[in-house]
């Protein structure tokens, strides 16, 4: 029997199809910690037919070490309709070594970039590289140095003040900010003041690791840089000087202390609240006051000068909240203030405030288990410091032993790590990117980015910083709430390993945001007085689509008019945040 030549076609063609169906791995493309999970996804145009093997090759040998079955398929519609996913879950093995996972499918096999498995192998392989990188962001060239050691205020007539020192805010803007989104009230990043805190976390965390690599001095002397500028930046009437902007000019002479509005509208209002960066500050001094370690000043003075800017915030912080309210970033900043001063003086004082504000974020939990930012209906999100809520709420249960108290937070603790859980996985959601709940005209959504339209007006970017904050909260506070300060139980596990894994390359972009690590990385931003990206900086990340208000869809850009930077520059939370992400990964016998 003869076939019709249209039905002959139509058959060659669906094997020809069928032939070159196409797969993409995607993995993280600088290394894995040998006891913890590892994950990586793989895409096809079309779900496939059978059960499929991948396989875990060494790479010195060239021989297989491991060998499992995909799991899924998994789609991902409102970003890549069409295409199927599938996870290749190879958690079991933890052998030392280089590795690269291969999957053939329909006859052709794809392969990893290769990777490092390797007990704490990710802080053992970045730390060094992230203490470079804040390194060369030193506001420390000839001239920066002398510009911000007369730093005129704005508004100030001739006044001057010694601003010196700090870090480039990110590679396209050499400003300095301890936050810089004070007017749009509930997005305030913390920016100079977390890092240092964040650097004195990790210090402490792992101390024995990073004296066994020869870091610790460095990363300790940079955490004692960055305290010696919030030093200069607390004023004599004991507030903290906000921001030091450069208005992207070239000329270091132009750079003046000032707040900040949308379009870069500089005001006055400069003192910075505990929202504002005051809180972090504060909680940074006061916790290296305890190190017994001098920078430019001594012990005792970084704790006196925590002393003094928490006693004249608690009398003005809501003057300077731009809107005349405290709200949730407020409470977290301000717990974490009381709490490192409660550690280094066990001041009543201290203790008062600091369980004064744990219960208030306790009492910010919504039923859903998401936290409730004013006092009313906004839900918390937040682009940079989302897990901040948790990893304040954590620090402060290291000094309470009031069985009450603990409680209290512990369950906070518990529901807002259980709805991060379940809202990131009420969706398909093969990368495990970690999802949200906001409030979008009048409605609460759950989505996998951020709002583009928000309280800013503009300001959107890639959320690197917020997964690293994500992903440390899961472990610091899982293993509080589920496995007695030993570990964290699977499903947190494995959250923050692909909130990381995301950040290093497990992603539908393949892109390593970490500069100079992986296979692929963003391109070199320049900035001014010869500051730009650098080695073990992270780049923003990817975003919702750029034209989707409600941040849905997915995007990534290198070039886009001057935009760019949402998803290219480097910028100072990402790195601290990663930093804390793998100092609590690592296990320190």
């Amino acid at each position: 029997m003869k076939l019709p030549v249209l039905f002959l076609f139509a058959a060659l063609s669906t094997l020809w199809l069928t032939a070159t169906a196409q797969s993409t791995i995607y993995a993280n493309q600088i290394g894995f910690d040998s006891n913890g999970p590892k994950i990586a996804v793989i895409s096809t145009d079309k779900p496939l037919a059978r059960k499929t093997i991948f396989n875990l090759i060494n790479t010195t040998t060239g021989k297989a070490e491991f060998t499992g079955v995909l799991s899924g398929p998994a789609s991902i519609d409102e970003w890549t309709p069409g295409k199927s996913y599938y996870q290749a879950d190879f958690s079991a093995f933890r052998k030392n070594g280089r590795y690269s996972i291969t999957a053939t499918v329909d006859g052709k096999t794809s392969t990893s970039f290769p990777f490092t498995i390797e007990e704490n192998a990710l802080a053992h392989l970045t730390i060094s590289s992230i203490i470079h990188y804040y390194n060369k962001q030193r506001a420390n060239t000839p001239q920066e140095l002398e510009a911000d050691s007369h730093m005129k205020l704005q508004g100030g007539g001739d006044k001057t003040v010694d601003m010196h020192g700090g870090w480039c805010d990110a590679s396209g803007d050499v400003s300095k900010y301890f936050s810089h989104l004070a007017y749009a009230n509930f997005m305030s990043p913390q920016q100079t003041p977390l890092v240092v805190w964040s650097m004195e976390s990790a210090s402490e965390a792992i101390p024995g690791l990073l004296k066994k690599w020869n870091i610790k001095d460095s990363l300790d002397n940079e955490a004692l840089y960055g305290a010696d500028y919030m030093m200069r930046a607390l004023s004599k009437d004991d507030y903290f000087y906000m921001i030091i902007f450069s208005y992207f000019n070239k000329d270091p002479n132009a750079r003046r202390i000032v707040g900040l509005r949308a379009n870069s509208v500089t005001t006055d209002e400069y003192q910075a609240a505990f929202r504002e960066g005051g809180g972090m500050a504060i909680a940074a001094l006061a916790r290296i006051s305890q190190w017994k370690k001098h920078g430019l000043y001594t012990s005792q003075q970084y704790l006196d000068a925590a002393k003094r800017a928490f006693a004249h915030l608690l009398v003005n912080n809501i003057k300077y909240d731009d809107d005349g309210k405290e709200n949730i970033i407020d409470d977290y900043s301000a717990l974490m203030a009381a709490t490192e001063l409660w550690i280094a003086t066990n001041d009543n004082l201290y203790r008062d405030e600091a369980r004064k504000r744990a219960q208030n974020l306790s009492k910010r939990m919504s039923p859903d288990g998401y936290f409730i930012a004013n006092d009313a209906n906004r839900p918390y999100w937040h682009a940079s410091d989302a897990g901040l809520p948790v990893v304040a709420l954590s620090r402060y249960l290291t000094k309470e032993k009031d069985e009450a108290m603990r409680t209290v937070a512990l369950g906070t603790i518990k529901k807002a790590l259980d709805y991060n859980l379940a809202v990131t996985n009420k969706v398909s959601n093969p990368f495990g990117y970690a999802r949200q709940s906001f409030l979008f005209k009048g409605e609460v959504k759950a989505g996998f980015f951020i709002p583009h339209d928000n309280e800013t007006g503009w300001w959107w970017q890639g959320e690197n910083a917020r997964l690293g904050s994500l992903a440390t909260a899961a472990l610091v506070g899982g293993k509080l709430v589920y496995n007695d300060n030993k570990a964290v139980k699977d499903s947190l596990a494995v959250f923050a390993s692909q909130q990381v894994s995301w950040i290093l390359g497990c992603n539908p972009y393949a892109m390593c945001f970490m500069y100079g690590f992986g296979k692929n990385n963003v391109p070199y931003m320049h900035s001014n007085f010869g500051h730009g990206s650098e080695r073990g900086g992270i780049s923003n990340g990817i975003t919702g689509k750029k034209e989707n208000g409600d941040g849905s869809g997915i995007d990534y850009k290198t070039e886009d008019n001057g935009n760019e930077w949402r998803w290219t520059e480097q910028w100072i939370p990402h790195a601290a945040w990663l930093l804390q992400a793998i100092a609590a990964m690592a296990n320190e016998k």
